[in-house]
């Protein structure tokens, strides 16, 4: 519903700005639960809450009266401007709270070594007693300062026993002795069964936080639009070649896990609405009927 609202009051704002008549603004889906017209609009909350809804006077057809108040009879281009606004605003609300996480936790910086973040159940590290929070200084003597490093020293011993040193969490140096598998037991684990990383989470000086923050929120909500395009490209593809999509949710699916990620606190919640933000607005810019890239195709088109 707070995603429904910014992408809605995108359309508003802009409709307003270009003159046109906004009839109502309503959240949710009727029947009316709430409603109070200021000025020419009706406000309204709806019973059933899993969207939500700009009407605008004379948006589908011509009409007679107020012809200049009308959507239908503005320019090409103040109309594009109302559809694509909705879009707009859910992209710039995704930058905003990827900011404001990056501003909670910080910004990655290459921390120049290679950590141990995950380690699988029953993998060939856990097997030897590699754990979290353990620092990788060498494998077979070669020093290590990022994944690709690790990843590509561990590809090369596949199947042979190799001698990797770590750094405990206590401090002390350890060497202990594995085989990488020689094939994955799943996509999802690599040769070891470990999740690495090579970067660090730092707080800028508040002076420069604000700046950092915006500047690695734009980036995240970029990340986050190739991933987004991907994953529908993959689903279409897979829909031509008879597969059904797979991981996919619709509202029910969206509740249940917006209801997990808030049981981990507000950095979780807030990344999973900025994830949502991003998806809502490439969803709505595709060019299917009924969305908003479907009428801008048709406004394109008459231009």
């Amino acid at each position: 519903s707070v995603l429904v609202f910014v992408h809605e009051l995108g359309h508003f704002l802009a409709a307003k700005r270009a003159g046109i008549k906004v009839e109502e603004f309503g959240i949710g889906f009727p029947p009316r639960v709430l409603k109070k017209k200021i000025g020419e609009t009706l406000y309204s909350l709806n019973l059933f809450p899993i969207g939500g809804f700009v009407r605008l006077y004379g948006e589908e057809e011509g009409v007679q009266k107020d012809k200049e108040r009308a959507f239908y009879h503005k320019k090409p281009l103040a109309r594009a401007g109302v559809v694509v606004a909705g879009v707009v605003m859910n992209f710039l609300f995704a930058i905003l709270l990827f900011s404001v996480v990056s501003w909670i936790v910080g910004v990655p910086k290459p921390s120049g070594a290679v950590r141990v973040e995950e380690v699988s159940p029953n993998s060939p590290a856990q097997v030897v007693g590699i754990e979290v929070g353990d620092k990788v200084i060498s494998i077979e003597g070669v020093a290590l300062k990022n994944n690709t490093e690790f990843i590509e020293t561990v590809e090369k011993y596949r199947g042979k026993e190799i001698s990797i040193v770590l750094e405990k969490s206590s401090g002390e140096e350890s060497l202990i002795k594995v085989t990488p598998r020689e094939k994955n037991p799943s996509q999802n684990e690599g040769a070891l069964g470990v999740v690495i990383s090579d970067q660090i989470l730092v707080k800028p000086p508040l002076y420069e936080r604000p700046f950092v923050s915006l500047k690695e929120g734009v980036k995240i909500t970029w990340e986050w639009v190739l991933v987004t395009v991907d994953g529908l490209k993959s689903v279409v593809t897979g829909i031509f070649k008879g597969a059904l999509p797979k991981d996919l949710a619709g509202p029910i699916g969206i509740y249940q896990i917006t209801s997990k990620a808030a049981e981990y606190g507000i950095v979780p919640l807030l990344t999973l609405w900025g994830i949502l933000s991003v998806n809502l607005a490439i969803l709505n810019i595709a060019p299917f009927p009924a969305l908003d890239g479907g009428r801008l195709v048709f406004i394109i088109t008459e231009a």
